[in-house]
């Protein structure tokens, strides 16, 4: 699986919108930026990709930033990779080959594909965002 910069830099924009937290005022573009080494001229451009997504939301002004539009929880990995890259959807050819052998691989590297999709799929912002922060124990 290969991901882009671009679209790793988004999901450290979005972790960066989730643990600022959507009560919170927004998060500036500098802010994020400084956090995560991501150019600001390049981070506005992944930002309005996420927000034509609907994914994240921005406010104008002196006190204006971004910060998630729907709940960390209902956001998942996969989402914020289409939104930058677009829809992971192509199969991979399978050569029409006769040899066994090659149709058994790519039946595998579909098998690999769909497993990779499960899981981004499945894991959310919020699972993690709680990854990320620290775990008092109390015992």
């Amino acid at each position: 699986m290969k991901v882009s910069a671009k679209a790793e830099y988004a999901c450290l924009a979005v972790l960066a919108l989730a643990q600022h937290g959507q009560e919170s005022t927004p998060l500036r573009i500098r802010e994020i930026s400084e956090l995560h080494g991501i150019p600001e001229r390049y981070l506005v451009q992944i930002l309005l990709q996420l927000k034509g997504a609907g994914l994240v939301s921005s406010t104008r002004g002196a006190s204006g930033g971004y910060r998630l539009a729907r709940s960390p929880e209902s956001i998942s990995v996969s989402e914020v990779l289409s939104a930058i890259d677009g829809p992971d959807l192509a199969p991979r050819d399978i050569p029409r080959a006769n040899r066994r052998a090659t149709q058994i691989l790519g039946r595998l590297w579909e098998r690999v594909r769909e497993a990779e999709r499960t899981v981004l799929d499945q894991t959310t912002i919020a699972a993690l965002v709680a990854q990320t922060s620290p775990h008092e124990w109390t015992i």
